[in-house]
């Protein structure tokens, strides 16, 4: 088990590794957030699988599958939130950008018009 928990760990690692570069090469913070947040889910939650199986020892599970459906939970939906703010106060997209679904949902604008 000491192994295939290596194995995970440095899977986890490789995906956060991803996460990072895709911060760096991005174009927008779109894109950037989309590709931070994907990664660095998928990368942390084998990390903390890798690590528990690793140790080998029974009370760690309980803790480690506390902390993936927490950040399974809360990685998206963050990040969903920062989009819609960035949005919001008109941060631009890339020129690359071939649609904005967001911009035809007026009704959380309408609450500064009034």
């Amino acid at each position: 088990m000491m192994i295939l928990g290596a194995i995970v760990t440095l899977a986890g690692a490789v995906f956060l590794f991803l996460g990072a570069l895709g911060l760096v090469r991005m174009p927008d913070v779109y894109n950037r957030m989309q590709a931070g947040t994907k990664a660095t889910t998928l990368g942390a939650m084998l990390f903390i699988i890798g690590v528990a199986l690793y140790n080998q020892e029974f009370s760690i599970w309980g803790k480690a599958i506390l902390l993936v459906l927490f950040i399974l939970l809360t990685n998206p939906l963050s990040s969903h939130a920062l989009a819609r703010a960035a949005h919001r106060i008109k941060i631009p997209m890339t020129e690359k950008t071939v649609k904005d679904d967001l911009a035809q949902e007026t009704y959380y604008l309408q609450d500064e018009e009034k």
